[in-house]
């Protein structure tokens, strides 16, 4: 169990099996390697939007979300020499994919990042953030309208 004072969050446990380590850290961070996914359950259901917490680094948490929620069959390509840090088999099933998100002042404006997403081997708990070689996929994908509409279709 791992005891950490977030800017964010306030003092939180983390058990051993919540930690996901990121053998070469995150695009920008390559000293931070040791997160937890902090989300909330509502009606039932994890939250859209979840805070990938530093444990290294008690102020950086960044909110990040399930890519399909906001767009249908995102398929990245990697070269997958790249994802060997995620150890094991990769089997589809024990892989989880994330995005960044950035909310600026003006929420209609809100983003994610599909260009460069996280990917999580769940069983391992390892994972690796990689750039897609698929020019498809933009840095800045508008979601506000998308999820909006999801919600109103609920």
């Amino acid at each position: 169990m791992v005891e950490v004072n977030t800017k964010a969050f306030g003092k939180i446990a983390i058990e051993d099996e919540k930690i996901i380590r990121f053998e070469h850290g995150i695009l920008g961070f390559p000293d931070l390697k040791d997160f937890t996914l902090i989300f909330n359950i509502e009606k039932g259901a994890e939250s859209a939007i979840k805070w990938l917490q530093s444990l290294d680094e008690p102020n950086f948490a960044m909110p990040v979300m399930d890519p399909n929620l906001v767009m249908d069959e995102y398929t990245p390509m990697f070269d997958r020499e790249l994802l060997k840090p995620l150890g094991g088999e990769l089997i589809p099933d024990n892989l989880m994919m994330l995005v960044t998100v950035t909310v600026p002042k003006d929420i209609t404006q809100t983003t994610v990042n599909l260009k460069a997403p996280i990917i999580v081997n769940v069983e391992e708990r390892k994972a690796v953030q990689l750039i897609s070689d698929d020019d498809t996929y933009s840095i800045k994908y508008a979601i506000y309208d998308k999820i909006k509409a999801k919600k109103a279709g609920d």
